[in-house]
């Protein structure tokens, strides 16, 4: 008879943790079950998130916010975003977290506590933007695989860390130094200790920017765990899979990290327009670097009803990845034609920014879209519609539109 193998007495202190109780006869669950008290779990008291949110996935968990709430300048827990690849880690020990800096271009390997990285580094805060490269794939057709992100995988919170860069230079990098890569704590879907779920990286440019953050504070508080507690990667205007959660390991490279989602099609768009559903090979994509140009009207809620005569105030955010933006519009007709709006500056590079304006010009009664319009920087603007298609649906910046009614 073949015998079961049982999960280990640490893993059951875990699961009744989570569960809230002893589980009676725990020693008894045979390894790799997982209780039915947690395989549906109600991810809003889990993650601390607002109902409102739309669970896309739960293995791993995908969570986005609808526009409406992501009002607020500065983005709460409540209406973050969630995006995971793995699963997240267990029985976090803060105490005795470290962080190794490793690679082919580093003059020697070197091993910080989290109490050290606090310790001996300047802290510094950045309200920083963070968008899934696929926020927005829902639109594509063909279809894309993939969580069908509509507009809500996007926020900006507060946060507060360490420079990487000073880091890098505590340990000293070598001149072949090309990319850095992340490694973390998270967990491989198939619970194999030997796959990583994602390992992404940025160039060293990137990763020498001011910006570039190992933080440890999400607007003045721990990070959730959910998003990345207790040392996450920060690199804003980039797709937000290069802000690695729950980071642990960080190699400094001497060529393009090839880590896990950094090769085929992960995180990567045609370097040429294709038709679409057209399939592309490998070497013909490009990785995702800085994204585009981008705005999302928060206010008021699609659906809103107003009186004939009535003026709609309109409002909400913009950015354009590395990029500023230096114009927003409006348009009631379909984009036939286009209004100013005002637009405020970035409270620092790679935030998002404020928009605004006063819609007086509704005709008559009738069911309306307001769409609205950022321009970067370099004066590209967001295409009305969605742009070229690609394999995995990334990079979708089309006019946000949301519906009116006047009565």
């Amino acid at each position: 008879m073949k015998r079961r193998n049982f999960i280990t007495k640490g893993t059951l202190g875990a699961l009744s943790t989570l569960i809230g109780s002893e589980i009676v006869y725990g020693a008894k669950i045979p390894l790799g079950y997982e209780p039915l008290a947690l395989q549906d779990p109600d991810p809003f008291k889990l993650f601390n998130k607002d109902t409102g949110m739309t669970v896309l996935n739960n293995k791993p968990w995908n969570i986005e916010a609808k526009a409406h709430l992501l009002d607020d300048k500065v983005t709460s827990n409540k209406y973050m975003f969630i995006r995971n690849n793995g699963l997240i880690p267990e029985n976090i020990d803060v105490d005795n977290w470290t962080l190794t800096i490793d690679g082919e271009s580093v003059q020697k390997s070197k091993i910080y506590t989290l109490a050290e990285l606090k310790s001996k580094f300047q802290h510094h805060t950045y309200q920083l933007t963070l968008e899934c490269g696929g926020n927005g794939r829902s639109e594509f057709n063909p279809p894309a695989k993939g969580n069908q992100w509509t507009v809500g995988a996007v926020s900006c919170a507060n946060w507060t860390g360490v420079r990487l860069r000073d880091v890098l230079e505590d340990v000293g990098i070598k001149n072949n130094a090309v990319y850095i890569g992340y490694h973390a704590a998270d967990v491989h879907l198939s619970r194999n200790p030997e796959k990583e779920p994602i390992s992404r990286g940025v160039p060293m440019a990137k990763a020498l920017q001011d910006e570039t953050l190992l933080a440890f504070q999400m607007n003045g508080e721990d990070i959730p765990l959910a998003h990345g507690h207790p040392l996450r990667l920060v690199a804003g205007g980039w797709p937000a899979s290069a802000s690695g959660k729950w980071v642990n390991k960080i190699s400094i490279r001497d060529r393009v990290h090839d880590g896990s989602k950094m090769t085929g099609t992960s995180y990567r768009v045609p370097c040429e327009p294709v038709a679409p559903g057209e399939k592309v090979a490998d070497e013909d994509m490009c990785i995702i670097e800085s994204m585009p140009v981008k705005s999302l009207i928060t206010y008021p809620k699609s659906g809103a009803m107003i009186k004939e005569g009535q003026a709609l105030n309109i409002r909400g955010h913009a950015w354009a990845g590395e990029l500023e933006v230096t114009k927003m519009e409006y348009s009631i007709d379909f984009g036939s034609t286009w209004n100013p709006c005002t637009v405020e500056r970035p409270i620092n590079r790679l935030a998002w920014q404020h928009f605004s304006a006063r819609i007086n010009n509704f005709p008559k009664k009738g069911y309306y879209e307001v769409w609205a319009r950022a321009t970067d920087s370099q004066g590209v603007s967001q295409p009305m519609l969605l742009p070229g298609w690609n394999p995995k649906g990334y990079l979708n910046n089309a006019c946000h539109r949301i519906a009116i009614k006047v009565v």
